[in-house]
């Protein structure tokens, strides 16, 4: 078992939304101690004033991995440096937390396992809704309701100004249903643990504004060989309507489960990173009918408004990370998760492209 007094050393490469969440989290958390933060442009800078001063600061990754030797990486960079950037942390004998997705290919992803496996380090991938208490209450409400079960859920954007830059850069390497959808997609895999036979898939390029080929709307289905089906739409943009965001519901023969998040699901919210975790309450309805054909219970509502921000998802995320590390946590199953739910999302995205339904093997 590793040292638990030691402070883990991490490098933080990305500094934006997601970035800046983590490290913050290594800045107030006891157990971490931030050797520097990278990035290209200025976001690094507004981060370290952010956070107090006194961080080194580097415009180059490489260099900076060198100069620090740190025991660890926390990776929020743009999903197609994700691969590169795990890969030499490991080679350097780091640690890595990268957020989702963890590469921008399944080769990809396949390739940053096998590395964390040859260097015998720690990989976690950032899917911050299974550190989420009301979502692992959701899944084990969902699996109170029989099989099959009918899955659906969305997360549109109404994007604009700085929402929409990082929407436009995401979208040079990945779509909405990809790098939104792996999350959605984890979720009802942990719902059936079942495997996924066919995923079908539609997208549509609503503006100029992003490369041709490309879309910012996307909606996919998902078929489990259990008979439960999928559904998970996702769109970034201006003229996203924001009136349907926040659908996330289950269903089954003995009833449904349902997130009711009406602060977080209303109007100006589809932007927000925190609304986006949030969940308020769940909605349990209870299927079965009496002899008069009613129905013969109530429907059960779990309050769960006394819930994490995002921030403390995120602080919940990297204890996890520490807990790793420090206690030797065999994490094949959750890389493997994270390798399985990228492979879905891209059969998702061949499916746009060709127009045909693909049959997973």
């Amino acid at each position: 078992m590793a040292d638990t007094t030691k402070k883990l050393r991490v490098l933080v490469a990305g500094c934006g939304n997601m970035g800046a969440s983590h490290a913050t989290a290594y800045h107030t958390l006891d157990g971490f101690e931030i050797c520097g933060l990278v990035s290209s442009k200025d976001s690094k800078k507004i981060l370290n004033e952010k956070l107090g001063g006194g961080y080194t600061l580097y415009d180059n990754y490489e260099k900076a991995l060198f100069e620090t030797k740190p025991d660890a990486v926390c990776i929020s960079t743009y999903p197609d440096t994700h691969e590169s950037f795990a890969v030499k942390a490991f080679e350097n004998g780091c640690h890595v937390f990268v957020e989702k997705p963890i590469a921008d290919s399944v080769a990809g992803a396949e390739r940053v396992v096998a590395a964390a496996k040859k260097h015998n380090k720690k990989l976690v991938v950032g899917y911050i809704l299974r550190h989420h208490p009301s979502w692992e209450k959701f899944i084990e409400l969902s699996q109170q309701l029989g099989k099959p079960l009918v899955m659906r859920m969305n997360l549109n954007q109404q994007s604009s100004g700085k929402m929409w830059t990082l929407h436009r850069n995401l979208m040079k390497s990945l779509s909405p249903i990809v790098d939104c959808g792996v999350h959605y997609i984890d979720v009802m895999c942990q719902m059936t643990r079942s495997r996924p036979v066919q995923v079908n898939a539609f997208g549509a390029r609503l503006t100029e504004e992003i490369p041709a080929g490309n879309y910012n709307y996307g909606q996919l289905q998902i078929r489990f060989e259990d008979g439960s089906v999928g559904w998970y739409e996702a769109g970034w943009g201006p003229m996203i309507s924001e009136t349907a965001f926040f659908v996330k519901d289950v269903i089954g023969p003995k009833g449904s489960v349902s997130i009711v998040a009406k602060e977080a699901g209303g109007s100006g919210k589809s932007d927000s990173i925190d609304a986006h975790t949030k969940t308020e309450s769940l909605l349990f309805h209870h299927a079965e009918l009496d002899s008069n054909e009613q129905f013969a219970k109530k429907d059960t509502v779990i309050d769960l408004t006394d819930e994490p921000d995002h921030q403390e998802l995120c602080n919940r995320e990297q204890w996890y990370f520490l807990k790793a590390i420090r206690e030797n946590v065999d994490l094949t199953d959750h890389m493997n998760d994270a390798v399985n739910s990228l492979r879905i999302a891209f059969a998702c995205d061949e499916s746009v492209a060709t127009g045909k339904v693909v049959v997973m093997e």
